[in-house]
């Protein structure tokens, strides 16, 4: 009936439910909304000034909100019915048609299917959130997700895991290195260059107001990754096992390899650095953590922790562009590196690969280099297509509710502009 590939590991069927992965499946889906509330929106609420904590907050809450009706409403079919083609879903699932106690998607119920996948639908436009801290309309923010779910999130989620173009193609991509990291991470980079810098950048931008939320947030971010891959491989399996043990392993490497690179450029070792290296590890296994062994996970963390904290230097000096937490370099360019390396590292006897995927025209499986062109040409696509359809959402805004607030009201902070209240009151 629906919807997946041969390369897919989701698939409708009559396959009865089996409580066990069903459980697994659950506490999956609570792990992954804990990344966005309240993972990603204290660890980056930390890394603003005191006076712009609430507005990312709220960012992150009422996007959540936004996209799980979105998800429900036409998202989820969007996504997920291969009525629609090679390039989008169609509409026979729009408002879960037919998603009901009866419906079961290999050994889960399609309920557990739609929330699990809906938080993956929420975190990914959270974590366009850090490009345009401190200087973005709030309901400009709210238009630039909803129309950034329908022409960029939706459509990648088809192309790699609905059935559609690339999965026709046998790409790898097990919980969103292009899906989630890649569309973000370009789209992040657009917005904030079309945004412009915040007053003051380069030269005159304030420090975190709290690295201790930083690194509470990151925390929960490296908890709740481990729904976001390990649930990824659709029940509690050895498959599951290994996919956590070699995400656990390049964050940890990745987080200690960013202290290594910091101290030697800077002489100092900071609690937001060794917390934004563990994410750049997390973003960078992603794509590759249900094909690569330990030892393939072990480099994966090097190659991003050394990496990803270049490129931040890139993105800030070279290109002068103000994407304030970093989202391009640590989350686009990691999940772009992992979606790369996956094709070496992921191959059968390297590092302990666990193999890769088949030629869907010949049943055989790819070789890497073979693998490397499908990588490269699905991340190309989603890369261009996310790029110009955030020129076309920005141009749009601009030209009606507005993209950046007054010079006034960034001076007094978003809280307090927008919002109405303040992250901070020690009257009393």
């Amino acid at each position: 009936m629906l919807f997946f590939s041969s390369s897919s590991l989701w698939a409708q069927g009559d396959t009865p439910i089996d409580t066990g992965d069903t459980a697994w499946m659950i506490t999956a889906t609570v792990l992954v909304l804990m990344m966005t509330l309240p993972g990603l929106a204290l660890f980056y609420g930390g890394l603003v000034r005191a006076k712009n904590v609430l507005s990312v907050l709220m960012h992150c809450y009422a996007i959540a909100a936004l996209a799980s009706v979105m998800w429900v409403a036409f998202l989820y079919t969007m996504s997920f019915d291969d009525q629609g083609g090679d390039w989008v879903g169609g509409g026979t699932k729009a408002f879960l048609s037919g998603v009901g106690l009866e419906s079961v998607i290999n050994g889960i119920p399609e309920t557990v299917f739609v929330m699990f996948q809906m938080t993956f639908a929420i975190i990914t436009p959270g974590l366009i959130v850090g490009a345009f801290v401190e200087r973005m309309k709030f309901v400009a923010v709210m238009v630039f997700t909803a129309l950034w779910l329908v022409l960029v999130y939706a459509p990648a989620v088809f192309w790699v895991w609905g059935g559609g173009i690339m999965a026709s193609w046998g790409v790898i991509d097990l919980a969103g290195g292009i899906v989630v990291h890649a569309t973000a991470g370009v789209s992040a980079l657009v917005l904030a260059k079309m945004i412009g810098p915040r007053q003051g950048f380069p030269k005159q931008l304030q420090p975190p107001h709290s690295p201790g939320l930083v690194m509470i947030g990151a925390s929960l971010l490296w908890v709740g990754w481990f729904g976001f891959n390990a649930g990824s491989q659709g029940g509690a399996s050895g498959a599951a096992g290994m996919t956590m043990l070699v995400t656990h392993i390049s964050a940890a490497t990745a987080a200690l390899v960013w202290c290594l690179v910091e101290r030697i450029q800077t002489g100092k070792t900071g609690v937001v650095g060794i917390a934004t290296g563990m994410v750049a590890g997390l973003a960078t296994i992603t794509p590759a953590s249900g094909n690569v062994g330990p030892m393939g996970a072990l480099l994966i963390g090097l190659s991003a922790g050394v990496i990803c904290y270049f490129m931040c230097g890139v993105v800030r000096n070279k290109l002068n562009i103000d994407d304030s937490l970093d989202v391009f370099a640590v989350h686009g360019v990691g999940g772009i590196l992992g979606t790369i390396l996956v094709a070496f590292l992921g191959a059968e006897g390297v590092l302990g690969g666990l193999g890769l995927n088949e030629n869907p025209e010949t049943g055989k499986t790819y070789s890497s280099i073979e693998q490397l062109i499908v990588q490269l040409k699905s991340v190309g696509i989603t890369v261009v297509w996310s790029a110009v359809a955030t020129v076309i959402i920005v141009t749009l805004i601009k030209k009606t509710v507005g993209l950046r607030v007054s010079e006034e009201v960034e001076a007094e902070g978003l809280d307090s502009a927008e919002h109405g209240e303040t992250a901070y009151n020690f009257d009393a």
